[in-house]
């Protein structure tokens, strides 16, 4: 089966609007959370919001107002775009594929325009950028890549089910490069639907310390470009997909179980994909978002599958950005990848007393030596995924 390695990133979240600037952040432990501006509620939240309004992406990006683009699909093109702007890879959209994740697509467009549906019928068009096919499409039309184009919403490991169905589209011969990633924008339905489940912190998130009590909203697109890597020069690898894994809680449909069912699968399966051992994965960057529930599962599913062995090294990043939805799977993918890169693990923010079963994450940066990196999504409906990304020789 043919190996498949990432050659290029591109990241806009909102501690950076490059894979550099969110470095720096990483580095120095500079969150990017504050109180929404660019989306207009009545709520005052701390969000993750990138402080840059749609029409000055629309100029950005040289876009026609009338474009009836979303902001999800703004942020991704912003994404890709920096991927060509930083590396010698250039477009080349009849042989590559393009596999996007996305929660709620560009339902900010009919938020936009709901309360004139009655008296502009025309608006009404709009109503289909709520399906989350229509961002990849917008995204996907910029670029002219017509070959493949797949839209995978399964929450909030949308983007990193899209890495690992890029990864099998390379693995089975049918192309040599796809870009894969995702993109969420902030919305009003998504705060008021995380509001209602009592889910959303009135401080900064503190992912996996005792006292946690809830998650802060983010939004952020983040794209990668894989290939076979018997088709990629050496000098531009970033690091190899080692394994992948996917499974579902089958519990609940917004919480997970207890002792972290499908988190457990989902390991194990990448595990096997990877041909590693428990005990050769030196970091994990762990979903961590801060609830009650999410980081008590996920502790417990770690604590199982490396009973043999010690919990290796983990911290979540999300306290950072926030939780980008079904963009954290590729955010989170790039700042493992990061972590390889520059042999460091990012601080666990905000951290101050374990969490219940005794497991501490990394809460200060930290230098060390990592060859194996796992990256750790887990989404409503219990869709649960684990990647795996290795240092390349």
């Amino acid at each position: 089966m043919k190996a498949v390695v990432v050659t290029g990133m591109g990241i806009v979240s909102a501690i950076g609007s490059s894979v550099t600037a969110n470095l720096h952040a990483l580095q120095n432990d500079v969150h990017g959370l504050s109180q929404p501006d660019i989306l207009k509620t009545k709520h005052q939240f701390p969000v993750g919001e990138i402080k840059v309004s749609n029409a000055e992406l629309l100029e950005e990006l040289k876009l026609s107002a009338h474009s009836g683009i979303t902001r999800a699909s703004l942020l991704g093109i912003k994404a890709i775009t920096e991927i060509f702007k930083n590396t010698e890879l250039v477009p080349d959209p009849d042989n590559t594929a393009f596999v996007s994740g996305t929660s709620v697509g560009g339902i900010d467009k009919t938020e936009e325009y709901f309360d004139q549906f009655d008296e502009n019928v025309a608006l009404r068009a709009y109503i289909q950028a709520q399906h989350p096919g229509y961002t990849t499409q917008k995204i996907a039309e910029y670029f002219r890549i017509k070959e493949h184009i797949t839209t995978i919403s399964t929450a909030c490991s949308s983007s990193a089910n899209a890495i690992m169905n890029g990864a099998r589209l390379i693995q089975s011969g049918r192309f040599n490069k796809v870009i894969v990633g995702g993109s969420d924008c902030l919305t009003k339905f998504t705060l008021n639907g995380f509001n209602s489940l009592r889910i959303l912190s009135e401080k900064p998130a503190r992912p996996f310390d005792i006292n946690r009590n809830g998650l802060n909203l983010g939004e952020a697109a983040a794209y990668l470009i894989l290939e076979a890597e018997s088709n990629s020069s050496e000098q531009k690898v970033f690091a190899k997909i080692s394994g992948a894994g996917n499974a579902n809680d089958a519990f609940h449909q917004t919480a997970s179980s207890e002792n972290g069912e499908g988190a457990y699968k989902a390991m194990t399966a990448a595990l096997r994909s990877a041909e590693l051992n428990a005990s050769q994965i030196d970091y994990i960057n762990a979903h961590g978002t801060g609830t009650h529930n999410n980081d008590l599962a996920e502790t417990n599913a770690l604590k199982r599958i490396f009973a043999q062995h010690d919990v290796p090294d983990f911290s979540s990043t999300k306290a950072f950005t926030g939780h980008t939805l079904g963009a954290a799977g590729a955010v989170e993918a790039i700042y493992s990848i990061l972590s390889l890169k520059n042999q460091q693990i990012f601080a666990n923010l905000n951290f101050q007393d374990m969490v219940e079963n005794g497991l501490v994450p990394v809460t200060q940066k930290k230098y060390c030596k990592l060859d194996h990196v796992m990256s750790n999504s887990f989404g409503f409906g219990g869709n649960c995924t684990s990647l795996i990304f290795s240092r390349h020789a």
